[in-house]
């Protein structure tokens, strides 16, 4: 049975820790990721990201303590989630604005360093409206 780390209930997610969790260039990176998939291998997640596995590990913590993502751990698997759900309940719209906002960076071609098919899956999700998701 996967345990499941601690994060705030819906309730208690605060809008000046989330909006400091997607502050960060690599969360932001993490969080695309994350919308373009159901639930994501934290070391897989982190693939195309260099950076040293404990530096993920913290921006990882930081999203899971802000609410922003869910981590469930079956064995030495961590698997992370949006909690999409719960963060629209709780800040109705936002993840429309992060997501519009993190599509224009991917369409920016002096800012975007992954594949055309990797590009065209995240633009896929990332224009799709919240109740899509």
């Amino acid at each position: 049975m996967p345990a499941e780390l601690s994060h705030p209930d819906t309730a208690d997610l605060e809008l000046a820790a989330v909006m400091h969790a997607l502050s960060d260039p690599v969360r932001l990176q993490l969080v695309a990721c994350l919308a373009a998939d159901e639930g994501e291998n934290c070391g897989e997640l982190g693939r195309h990201i260099e950076l040293h596995k404990s530096t993920l590990s913290h921006h990882y913590r930081v999203l899971r303590e802000a609410g922003i993502t869910r981590t469930t751990v079956t064995g030495r698997t961590r698997v992370m989630r949006l909690r999409y759900e719960d963060l629209q309940a709780r800040f109705p719209g936002l993840l429309d604005v992060v997501f519009r906002a993190l599509a224009e960076i991917v369409e920016d071609d002096a800012k975007w360093t992954g594949s055309a098919e990797d590009r065209a899956k995240l633009l896929s999700v990332l224009k799709r409206p919240m109740s899509a998701h």
